[in-house]
């Protein structure tokens, strides 16, 4: 049985030293100085020299830019930047309001407090309209209430999906301006 040479592992990240694959490529020295462009194998040896690794920082430019860096300590700051963006996102939720077309005021006043802090806090807001029995024939009520809410709420909201029946229930979607 004839076995296959094993292929290099698979390179993550920056490719370093023997792994940048121009002939030429424009270094930067670990002050942060231009050294110009030259051969890729005479800037690994002067980067061993200084203790250092060739790390190809811009492999698109021409020819790529390789600078003098620990490839660790490189990699590591990378992961560290792109845990703290991916920290920092804010993903958007749907946050739903459920409300019925007699609503008293003091709790569509509640209802709406929550609606507002949801927007401020850059979430969608999806309002539905329950209805119950006899309460369907008269729809107007309940669009009525949906027409209050998106007025109210006009000055820090815009209605992303208008009012609309699905079933027993209108269902009308804020969104943060």
């Amino acid at each position: 049985m004839m076995r296959r040479p094993l292929a290099p592992p698979a390179l993550s990240g920056p490719r370093f030293n023997e792994f940048i694959q121009s002939q030429k490529v424009r270094v930067i020295d670990h002050e942060g100085e231009n050294l110009g462009v030259m051969y890729t194998r005479e800037a690994i040896e002067q980067a061993r020299e200084v203790g250092l690794d060739l790390v190809e920082v811009s492999p698109n430019a021409d020819p790529p830019v390789a600078k003098f860096l620990d490839v660790g300590k490189f990699k590591y700051e990378a992961q560290k930047k792109a845990n703290l963006a991916r920290k920092s996102q804010k993903t958007q939720e749907i946050k739903e309001i459920k409300m019925r077309p007699n609503i008293d005021d003091h709790d569509y006043d509640t209802k709406m407090k929550k609606v507002v802090e949801f927007i401020e806090e850059g979430d969608k807001v999806k309002v539905t309209m329950r209805f119950r029995g006899r309460e369907l024939s008269h729809g107007q009520l309940g669009m009525a209430v949906l027409q209050r809410v998106a007025e109210q709420t006009a000055e820090i909201a815009k209605v992303e999906a208008h009012p609309r029946m699905e079933g027993r229930q209108m269902l009308m979607v804020l969104a943060p301006k």
